[in-house]
């Protein structure tokens, strides 16, 4: 059965409350002003809002977007209104839902978000433009036209006998939403609590209350008629239905991925006012975002489900189609703010809804009051806002301009269904002449020949590519530079061929790519990845005979070190040649433990020049001045604080750790290790390693060394003695105990770290932080440490994970944090 309310407690409810009533008064104003843009009676905008929120709030995957009239559908609706009238419209929003309810059955929305940003972005600044001039018209006191043209050649004449009411209402508009997000102090803290729509459209209709200006005229409510039947060409109509199921489910499904992004990770940023949303790894690079210290609620790890959330925006779109509204889509200007706002559930979404229609119902006389100057420049801004240069200089830096440009100027030339035809067909246009368009030059340089093909190299190219290659002397020295990322078989069996009989002939030819590097090997070779194990990676085995000194475990390593040089030498010696010239300069202490199953520069992609790594028995920070026999760690700590001025140091435990075992065995009697025994990292480690370690009878070294693991498991047993301040992972229970000694582990270091006098100092300063890390090993699975709540956070792979930084103070399981707030990071 189709769950329509999830569960939710006190706290989600009252959050949920809070946040419903921000969006709701954000919704008010903006469903009123698109309602106006389209030339829709007034109260169309709030049906499409109050439907939004409670249909497409019950029924939709993604339960923190927020529907409604949306700014991308203006244009098209205005041009429906005009050209068939509003009861046709109504009848052509209920036919675009009935489509979009199909779509959804046959789980096709995903190819929504396969469309090109370039062309997505160009479809909505088109679109904004188009707002933004009509509504422009309304602002000086005059009627827009339904043409871009004309609307443009009429300005100069507007803009020169303005009606000085409706400028000096739209022009209170426009400064209070530019500059309320912006008030300083405390006062503008507190007074940025009321959205900035509202105060606008609140300021400027307190300043028009005295004045002669249209304002809002709402119809008494009564039952609605039913959209009338579609009159005319079949074609049109047609056209109409696919063009608003186009551009509302587009605009709605990606409005819905950004909502999904901004939900997951908490970062303190202004809301995007914006109804641009971020496709997946293709739309723009969006920050995502949260309201402040926000906790996850039941739908933070539950990914958008887009399928289900497309039919509920078609039957939202059959209701508001049905009940006299407008037509609906998910929008990011709402969706975001009730993200920040707090919202943790779908009942945030509904409760929009339901206020909305109540305030419909109850206050509509205050709504009256309302001139029609100030909804117009509310959403002149909003149009404005449509054309982001953040996308622009995204589309560009991915050459994707034309595509932009042409899409955008054909939407406010034609209209947004021809403009999104014209920006398919150029980026087809793009793509086909990238594919074909292939550069081949020949030069002669100290003794070889080299061949540079930029481009893709297909069968098109064939005719050039031989003609080049013929040119070439038999016997020569020929490297082949293949620029390109795509060769198709045509193309490859034609090189093979030229380099087979090039080679008969005498010749030597390189096959490479961009950088160099050779890209076809013998067959004999085996390239294996670097971090292969190896008694999986079968390119360093050397022959039996060539082992040194007959010792299997010596030629293993002889030969990895020769497949380094073969194989990787070549990619990193640039830059390790940079940093022989420039010396060292890491940003990161990277603190972990000396197991063989870390491999510090795999978990945290790091490469040379990165990480400056410590590593010994336990991932253990001896406080300063404890045993001169342990100053090693303290003298890497000081020379990577003072020195290298490091700006994060990192303490890293793992699963499994033998250290931690055999403090947790350190009951057994001290026994010596016996030659091949574990170093303390596995779990082969002799459990009364650390017996005695505070007393006489500590004799070996490992014993020795594990005391200072020792604070951390009297922290452990006070933990489960006082039965509070438990440390915890964040998506699931801890393991064993064995587990839970390696998490509080990474904590009592961290505070050995602030004993450091120069680790103290410079994070008083301001200018180190410290982070607490755990890495599973069977799950390949690294967590991060958020100190404020002792809880140790998963990283996944979508984004790096947040890294909470412990900046000083007792951070312990039982204080619960490490005092001031913690620094958000992203892990490498």
């Amino acid at each position: 059965m189709l769950k329509l309310v999830d569960r939710i407690d006190g706290a989600s409810c009252r959050r949920d409350l809070s946040a419903s009533i921000v969006v709701f008064l954000i919704a008010i104003p903006l469903s009123l002003g698109i309602a106006l843009a389209t030339g829709a009676p007034l109260h169309a905008g709030l049906v499409a809002a109050a439907v939004g929120g409670i249909v497409a709030g019950l029924l939709g995957g993604a339960p923190l977007q927020v529907s409604g009239a949306a700014t991308g559908l203006v244009v098209v609706t205005a041009d429906l209104v005009q050209r068939y009238g509003w009861r046709t419209t109504c009848a052509i929003t209920v036919l675009a839902g009935v489509a979009q309810l199909a779509l959804g059955a046959l789980r096709v929305a995903r190819a929504a978000l396969a469309i090109s940003p370039a062309i997505v972005h160009g479809m909505l600044a088109g679109i904004g433009v188009v707002i933004a001039v009509g509504q422009l018209h309304v602002v000086l006191g005059d009627s827009p036209d339904s043409s871009v043209i004309d609307n443009l050649a009429a300005l100069p004449a507007e803009l020169s006998d303005p009606h000085p009411a409706a400028l000096l209402v739209g022009a209170i508009t426009v400064g209070v939403l530019t500059l309320w997000p912006r008030l300083p102090g405390r006062a503008g803290r507190m007074a940025r609590a009321v959205p900035a729509p509202l105060a606008a459209v609140a300021a400027a209709s307190a300043t028009g209350a005295g004045m002669s200006l249209p304002r809002v005229e709402l119809p008494s409510w009564e039952a609605p008629a039913l959209p009338g039947l579609p009159d005319g060409p079949v074609l049109g109509l047609i056209a109409a239905v696919l063009t608003v199921t186009l551009v509302a489910s587009t605009e709605s499904l990606l409005s819905a991925a950004a909502v999904d992004r901004l939900r997951t990770t908490p970062v303190d940023t202004p809301p995007v006012d914006t109804p641009t949303g971020s496709g997946p790894g293709a739309h723009g690079s969006t920050h995502h975002g949260a309201h402040p210290g926000a906790r996850p609620g039941p739908h933070s790890d539950r990914p958008a489900r887009l399928n289900r959330e497309l039919a509920g925006q078609g039957a939202a779109n059959v209701v508001s189609g049905l009940l006299g509204g407008l037509p609906i889509a998910g929008g990011a200007i709402r969706g975001s703010t009730n993200v920040r706002a707090g919202a943790v559930t779908r009942l945030s979404t509904v409760l929009h809804g339901a206020w909305v229609l109540l305030c419909a119902g109850l206050l509509a006389g205050v709504l009256e009051l309302i001139p029609l100057a100030a909804l117009a420049a509310l959403i002149m801004v909003v149009g404005v806002k449509m054309v982001n240069f953040a996308h622009i200089r995204d589309v560009q830096r991915n050459r994707a301009f034309p595509v932009y440009a042409a899409t955008l100027g054909a939407v406010v030339l034609l209209g947004v269904g021809q403009g999104v035809a014209v920006g398919i067909a150029v980026a087809v246009f793009t793509a086909l002449r990238r594919l074909t368009r292939t550069r081949i030059t020949v030069t002669e340089e100290g003794g070889h020949h080299r061949v540079r093909v930029s481009g893709q190299l297909t069968f098109l190219a064939v005719p050039r590519l031989t003609r080049a290659l013929a040119q070439l002397p038999a016997g020569a020295s020929v490297v082949v530079e293949l620029r390109g990322s795509f060769m198709d078989h045509a193309a490859y069996d034609a090189l093979q061929s030229w380099s087979d009989g090039h080679r008969a002939r005498g010749g030597g030819v390189t096959l490479g790519g961009r950088s160099g590097r050779p890209i076809a090997e013998p067959v004999s070779t085996h390239a294996c990845r670097p971090w292969t194990p190896w008694r999986n990676h079968h390119c360093t085995r050397p022959a039996p005979a060539a082992a040194p000194g007959g010792g299997h475990s010596g030629g293993q390593l002889l030969g990895g070190v020769s497949a380094f040089q073969r194989n990787t030498a070549p990619l990193v010696r640039e830059e390790l040649a940079r940093l022989a010239r420039e010396g060292q300069r890491p940003t990161q202490l990277f603190l972990t433990c000396a197991d063989s199953r870390l491999v510090t520069s795999m978990i945290t992609s790091s490469g040379p020049g990165d990480l400056f790594t410590v590593r010994n028995v336990g991932n253990l920070v001896p406080p300063p001045g404890t045993d001169a026999s342990c100053d090693s760690v303290g003298a890497a700590i000081e020379y990577a604080v003072e020195v290298l001025r490091v700006s994060s140091i990192t303490v890293c435990g793992h699963s499994g750790c033998g250290a931690m075992q055999a403090l947790l065995g350190s009951s057994v009697p001290v026994q010596t290790p016996p030659p091949g025994a574990s170093d303390g990292t596995s779990g082969g480690t002799s459990g009364g390693a650390c017996d005695g370690a505070s007393g006489a009878g500590a004799q070996t070294p490992l014993a020795r060394w594990l005391r200072h693991g020792r604070p951390g498991l009297a922290r452990m047993e006070r933990i489960g003695r006082l039965g509070r301040g438990e440390v915890a992972l964040a998506d699931r229970p801890v393991a064993d105990d064995v587990e839970r000694l390696a998490l509080i582990n990474v904590m009592q270091q961290l505070d050995h770290l602030m004993e450091h006098p120069c680790v103290a100092r410079r994070v008083a300063e301001g200018g180190l932080a410290l982070h607490g890390m755990y890495f599973h090993v069977a799950e390949a699975q690294a967590y991060v440490l958020d100190t404020a709540s002792g809880t140790f956070l998963a990283v996944r792979p979508d984004h790096g994970g947040p890294m909470a930084a412990c900046v000083g103070g007792e951070a312990g399981v039982e204080s619960g944090g490490c005092g001031p707030a913690p620094e958000v990071l992203e892990v490498r």
